[in-house]
């Protein structure tokens, strides 16, 4: 059982940018991959980054360049680095944690951008 607690959302201006952890109560060194989420109001839950045990990374096209996802397996925390946030990145952020074929969730937090 992996728990996850997520930290640093916030509001922020266009242009901004914002940092947010993930916590996890166990190491994270095996799990497959550790991913952010993101869902809007209205919408659908999409995934916004991963990044796998061995360290490779994936975004969304829409954050592509701006984002950064990063793990510190000694701290067992993950992080998304968001730079030049955009009021279309306002949603709920989860992480989340797959231990094949298991998913673990946070929470979520906030992030709001205003224009």
């Amino acid at each position: 059982q992996v728990q996850l607690v997520e930290s640093g959302g916030g509001l922020v201006q266009a242009g901004g940018s914002l940092r947010l952890s993930c916590a996890a109560s166990g190491s994270i060194a095996s799990l497959n991959s550790m991913n952010w989420y993101r869902q809007a109001p209205g919408k659908q839950r999409e995934l916004v980054a991963a990044i796998t045990r061995s360290g490779s990374t994936t975004y969304a096209d829409s954050v592509k360049g701006r984002f950064t996802i990063s793990k510190d397996n000694a701290k067992n925390t993950a992080y998304l680095q968001m730079n030049s946030l955009k009021p279309e990145d306002t949603a709920v952020y989860y992480c989340n944690a797959l231990a094949w074929p298991v998913n673990y969730w946070g929470q979520g937090t906030q992030v709001t951008v205003s224009s």
